[in-house]
This record gives C-alpha cells, structure tokens and sequence, in this order.
C-alpha cells in the first residue's frame, strides 16, 4: 500500500518511509529519519534528522522528535540518534530528543503511551509499555523500565533509573533511582507502599503479591546495612524480589525510600 502524504508536508527526498504511513498537513520529515510502515503522523509533527521509527507508530499533533539536546555542550554538527520501537503513541506537543553524544542513541521500546507535552531528553532509555501522564519531563540519560507509570507534572533528575511496574505519584520529585514494584510520591519522592493495584492489573499472582509485600517489610520494617539487605532479598523464593536484589545493587545514585 502506497503511503498517504497531504501536499503542504515537506518530506526529504533523502527520508526513507515504508508502506502505509499517513502524513498529515505541514509535517516536516526531514533527511536521515526512516520511517516503517502504517505509522500515523498527524499536521505540523516534526521528524528530525536522525530519528527512526518501527511501525504502526502515531504521532498527534505537533509531536517533535529527534530534536537536538539541550546540552550546552552539544555539537549541532554531531551525528546522534533517536531509535523507536512499535506501537507507541505520541500525544501533542510530545518531545522526544536524540542522544548527546556520537553515533549513541535515544531508545524508545514498544506499546508505549506519552500524552501531551511529555519530554524525554537526550540519551534517555525506555522499556516497553510504559504511560506518562501530561508534562511529565526526564532529564539526560534517564532510564525507565517496562510497565513503570508516571504521573502528570512529575520531574525526573538525570541519570536516574525508574524501576518495572513502578508508579509515580502527580508532581513528585525525583532526584534519586525509583524502586520497581512499588509507588513513590511527593517533594522529595518517598516510597509509599507497594503498588498493589499496578501490579494486579498486571497479572501478579496472590503469591507474587505476597513475596513483594515480604520483601517491602524486609526493606523497610527495620534497619539493615545495603549489603544484608540484597543477600536476604535473593534468598527469598521469588524472581521479583531477586529482581529488586539486583535494582539495589546496582543502584548508582542511591534510591528512594520511606
């Protein structure tokens, strides 16, 4: 199937576009970006150079992506990229910046959700099925790990890292790494308690949900030196609380807690 493109758009004879894409009126494609196939772009979005996209892929309007990073000390001039995966949806006035530094990348999964004026900023990584609520921003080289969700307005420091199946409350600060299955909230973010209601949504069994309800006591019931904490953690009969064993250990900023 051929590709539907509105007259006023202005894509680059150099862009490399699949089969099936809609381009609305005055969208901007510019050299270097490929797109697959069925993506959806709606009037005045913006690809930039360097930015690929898989397929099925839908952008609203004046969606921009591959931007240049806000790094003062950023070559213009540097060949960097923005890599997307499928499925994911791009709500107004949505930011997506590529990488900072040559020839690295933005990564962005699949079946993500970003409604209207997120930022995710150069040298981010994204999992998949992730939701971020309206103006949530992410600073330089943030990571966030599948199914996190992150609520409108909330301020993510760079280099920090956004657990699995973690949820963020509206507004929140986050200056430090967010631990994977469980809510953090407020200014400065403070863990909450387990994020009982994502995690059955997501098909946690009783006996999961139990295991990280254990591994929350455990890490918060009572004082214990980081190095107690991860060998307690991976001697739990659970690939979740390992899993939390292995976030804690290699946790660069330190994380939030209660």
């Amino acid at each position: 199937m051929d590709n539907e493109i509105h007259p006023t758009a202005l894509v680059s004879p150099n862009a490399v576009l699949g089969t099936g894409n809609t381009v609305g009126p005055f969208v901007v494609i510019e050299a270097g970006v490929a797109l697959g196939n069925d993506n959806s772009v709606a009037g005045h979005s913006v690809l930039k150079s360097g930015t690929t996209l898989g397929d099925r892929n839908v952008l609203a309007e004046h969606a921009v992506l591959g931007g240049a990073p806000q790094d003062l000390g950023f070559d213009i001039t540097m060949s960097t990229r923005l890599l997307i995966g499928d499925d994911n949806t791009f709500r107004e006035y949505v930011t997506v910046h590529r990488a900072s530094k040559c020839d690295a990348a933005t990564q962005i999964g699949k079946h993500n959700f970003f409604m209207n004026g997120a930022h995710i900023a150069h040298d981010c990584e994204f999992g998949d099925r992730i939701i971020v609520a309206p103006f949530a921003a992410f600073g330089g080289h943030v990571r966030v790990d599948n199914f996190a969700f992150i609520s409108g307005g909330v301020m993510v420091h760079q280099f920090s890292k956004i657990g699995r199946n973690a949820m963020i409350g509206g507004n929140s600060k986050i200056t430090q790494d967010v631990l994977p299955y469980m809510i953090t909230d407020g200014v400065p973010g403070k863990v909450r308690g387990l994020n009982s209601v994502g995690l059955r949504r997501a098909g946690f069994s009783p006996a999961e949900m139990r295991s990280l309800k254990a591994a929350f006591q455990l890490m918060f019931g009572s004082v214990r030196s980081k190095e107690d904490l991860i060998t307690e953690l991976n001697g739990m009969e659970s690939d979740h609380c390992r899993h939390l064993a292995d976030f804690v250990s290699t946790s660069r900023r330190g994380f939030h807690r209660v």
